[in-house]
């Protein structure tokens, strides 16, 4: 398991890495959401996949 990722360092990090700019007043929200989606994530990723497990079809609209 890798260690957690510090979000506001992330936040920063990946904004300027693109060149977004995020006004200070809008940063605390930011840096909310991204903790919402890490916990998201963490679920995701620790799910318990059998090794026998196939991949899904891919859906063509």
């Amino acid at each position: 398991m890798t260690d957690p990722i510090d979000p506001s360092a992330f936040v920063d990090a990946a904004a300027a890495l693109i060149g977004l700019p995020i006004p200070p007043d809008y940063r605390p929200s930011v840096i909310a959401n991204f903790e919402r989606i890490q916990a998201i994530a963490q679920l995701v990723n620790e799910f318990p996949l059998p090794d026998d497990v196939e991949v899904g079809p891919t859906f063509d609209p």
